[in-house]
């Protein structure tokens, strides 16, 4: 059996149709209707990644996305919803949100965005640790820490953080970022790194709104400083 995946659909005739796509596919599917079984589900089974609708009829989608990000950052997330306004997929991300994907969509599609967040997960991390001015970043617990205090990133923000310790004073241009973030099958927009480079600000930096670490450079994007 493959990866466990837990499918957060209240509507019987969605959430039966993703189990079906999914056991053809050998993924170890579950399903919740609900939030509060969602939650449950999530202690219980831990799964690899969830497929989490956005309208459940007991807890927002944002808000599951947002506990589970914070408590259980190895879990892979990937909004479903039947919206397609721009702002629902930001707020997603900026929650914590690995990916999403908007109904009705392709059986295919599906499986192959669950594949991708897979695969990035399980791309093998350096046993070792980099101190860049006041942070220290273990890439063995996947933990960064701003003058001895952990800044709980997610697991998506830990990993642009690595790309931009690997490529320190070097501009990477947002798309550079995206194929080595979210992988060279990520089919979003770059509007995806602008969200996530807004919420490693506001983790790492005294004042967002004057970075001096993660810097924007006009005309390419962005990079990590390193005073010398």
């Amino acid at each position: 059996m493959g990866a466990k995946v837990l499918i957060v659909e209240d509507e019987n005739d969605i959430r039966s149709f993703m189990v079906r796509i999914l056991s053809r596919k050998d993924f170890n599917a579950i399903q919740a209707e609900t939030g509060k079984e969602a939650l449950r589900l999530v202690e219980l089974e831990k799964p690899e990644v969830i497929l989490l609708d956005i309208m459940l009829p007991d807890i927002d989608g944002f808000e599951i996305c947002k506990k589970v990000s914070k408590e259980h950052p190895e879990i892979s997330i990937i909004m479903v919803t039947a919206r397609g306004e721009d702002i629902d997929k930001i707020k997603g991300l900026e929650l914590g949100a690995d990916d999403y994907i908007i109904k009705p969509f392709n059986p295919m599609e599906l499986v192959a965005r669950i594949r991708a967040v897979i695969r990035r997960t399980n791309k093998a991390e350096n046993s070792n640790e980099v101190v860049i001015g006041p942070f220290k970043i273990d890439y063995n617990s996947q933990k960064v820490y701003k003058n001895g205090e952990n800044l709980e990133l997610t697991r998506r923000e830990f990993c642009l953080l690595k790309v931009f310790a690997n490529n320190l004073n070097k501009a990477l241009t947002r798309d550079e970022i995206l194929n080595w973030v979210w992988g060279e099958d990520y089919v979003g927009d770059t509007k995806t790194v602008d969200v996530h480079i807004r919420r490693l600000r506001e983790k790492m930096e005294d004042d967002p709104s004057e970075p001096k670490y993660i810097e924007t450079v006009w005309g390419k994007g962005y990079l990590l400083r390193k005073e010398d």
